[in-house]
């Protein structure tokens, strides 16, 4: 058993609430849900519980944000670097010169090995391609569902409540 104190509270709720039904059954809905809210503090609970986690999604927010900005940051040192480096071996290359030694580094040139260029893609034989595994087209297959098509092997989840929250 869970032994949280939002469990703890929710249950003092639930069992607050039978009895209330049981001892007062002409008392509507708002009423006992305005006596059970004086007489708990489960939506207190919840409220700290949401605000916590309005707090916590802020600071997703936030370092999904930084963490974007810090991946292009990223990206643009990496062409600089390749950038520099392409123009130290242009440079080198033109003027014919094969190493270059510093105090703090020795950069060389050297000959560097052929790369792959596919000139007619439907000429490669058979032998050299990888087959793919088959996808599951999950949207596509969702979509039918929604619309009322019957596909084998799949159904549609039961409906599972939703919490909304907005804030002021």
């Amino acid at each position: 058993m869970n032994t949280s104190p939002l469990s703890f509270e929710v249950h003092t709720y639930s069992l607050l609430r039978q009895k209330l039904v049981e001892a007062f059954p002409d008392a509507d809905e708002e009423t006992i849900r305005d006596t059970l809210e004086g007489i708990t503090t489960l939506h207190e609970l919840i409220a700290e519980i949401i605000r916590s986690a309005l707090v916590d999604g802020a600071l997703h927010a936030g370092l999904r944000s930084r963490m974007d900005e810090m991946k292009e940051r990223l990206s643009r040192l990496e062409q600089r670097e390749l950038k520099k480096r392409s123009l130290a071996l242009d440079a080198m290359c033109e003027v014919g010169l094969a190493k270059l030694e510093q105090p703090d580094f020795t950069v060389s040139v050297r000959t560097g090995t052929p790369s792959l260029v596919v000139v007619a893609e439907n000429e490669i034989p058979h032998d050299y391609w990888i087959p793919q595994p088959a996808k599951l087209d999950r949207q596509a297959v969702l979509n039918e569902l929604k619309r009322g098509a019957e596909v084998p092997g799949v159904q549609l989840s039961n409906i599972k409540p939703t919490l909304t929250v907005r804030t002021k």
